[in-house]
């Protein structure tokens, strides 16, 4: 019987610490050949990565796709910029909440569809700031604790 894939490659842990989440959406992501086989090997990081909204396009910028270890010389660069693909009217979406109220837009994720193609989870996001952190983490410890008293 043959192992399924984990769908998801590369994650961005800290986004869920350092941002207030607000939307989600789904983007394709332009690759090159050797990109996808690093991917698939988990050779990926979104850890200081953002995507920018520039006109009509989304770029996905300092994310970082380790190179492929049996490239040859059309290898890929690490860091380049990758295009990612949405619909005009989404696009448009994101532009504007991102002028107009100050947001960001951070990826969370690249996992693959049940097809085979990798996709991008992009959210739009607002930073927090240190007392937030520090709340949120009061917060979980809290639960935890709660979740510890009622196991016993």
């Amino acid at each position: 019987m043959a192992k399924t894939p984990d769908p998801e490659l590369v994650s961005n842990r800290r986004a869920g610490h350092d941002y207030e989440i607000l939307e989600t959406f789904e983007a394709g992501i332009v690759l090159v050949g050797t990109e996808i086989k690093s991917l698939r090997n988990h050779g990926g990081s979104l850890q200081d990565a953002y995507v920018d909204v520039r006109g009509p396009e989304l770029i996905l910028l300092n994310s970082s796709i380790a190179p492929y270890s049996f490239g040859n010389i059309h290898n890929h660069e690490e860091r380049r910029p990758r295009k990612l693909l949405m619909h005009k009217r989404e696009i448009e979406k994101l532009r504007r909440q991102v002028l107009e109220k100050g947001l960001t837009v951070i990826p969370l994720s690249i996992f693959l569809t049940k097809k085979g193609i990798a996709k991008v989870k992009i959210a739009i996001a607002k930073g927090k700031k240190a007392h937030d952190k520090r709340e949120s983490l009061k917060e979980k410890e809290a639960k935890r604790s709660i979740r510890r008293a009622l196991d016993e």
